[in-house]
């Protein structure tokens, strides 16, 4: 059993793997910015915590993540607003970052997405650049900081029903149901094989636990 502090929630991909996580045994705190989805989080079995990651500084953030054993990385600005996006993608996600190396402990999560990084191509005047240059430089500031890290970068989100297999050996993306991205986490969370890699995925053929140890 691990003590995980899954960051974001009450987000859509969030709410379906903190009962799982559970189901595993682990004891899952998830971090919300508002009072009114503690209920929602709840009924997952996970304890709800209001804080607000986006205005805490580092001091503030590693206390938040003191005591725990896993930080899972889930929160976003959802778009629209560049200001709030480089303030929650870029710059908390750093600040939780140094703050999980301050806090002494190693594990930590990042939920990306397919194409990011410093070559994700999106044009300046794309409404999606703010979050591609966010995420790069949240997954790059991961992969220096000498945790273990695993960055999970599922393709687009889906509704579709959960299968329980996605495809990591793609070079393009494709659509991968948000359930299965859950699931991804949840097998990912203490699985060795998945530290110090960034994991791209889309739905495919080939089960969780085998394909994220590939």
């Amino acid at each position: 059993m691990a003590r995980i502090l899954l960051i974001g929630g009450h987000g859509k991909v969030a709410l379906l793997s903190e009962p799982m996580l559970v189901a595993a045994g682990h004891h899952v705190t998830a971090v919300i910015r508002n009072p009114r989805h503690e209920p929602a989080v709840r009924a997952t079995g996970a304890e709800p915590l209001v804080a607000d990651v986006e205005t805490f500084d580092t001091e503030q953030l590693t206390n938040l993540v003191s005591g725990n054993d896993v930080v899972v990385w889930s929160a976003g600005a959802g778009g629209g607003d560049p200001e709030r996006t480089f303030a929650v993608d870029r710059d908390a996600a750093i600040r939780s970052i140094d703050a999980a190396v301050a806090a002494g402990f190693r594990r930590y999560l990042m939920v990306s997405y397919f194409g990011a990084g410093p070559d994700h191509g999106v044009d300046p005047g794309d409404g999606f650049y703010a979050y591609a240059e966010a995420k790069a430089a949240a997954d790059a500031h991961l992969r220096g900081s000498g945790l273990d890290y695993t960055i999970l970068a599922p393709s687009a989100l889906t509704l579709d029903e959960p299968t329980g297999r996605i495809d990591t050996t793609a070079d393009a993306a494709a659509s991968v149901s948000r359930a299965d991205v859950a699931a991804v986490i949840a097998a990912a969370v203490l699985e060795p094989a998945t530290i110090g890699r960034t994991i791209r995925f889309n739905a495919g053929s080939t089960p969780i636990t085998e394909a994220i140890r590939d």
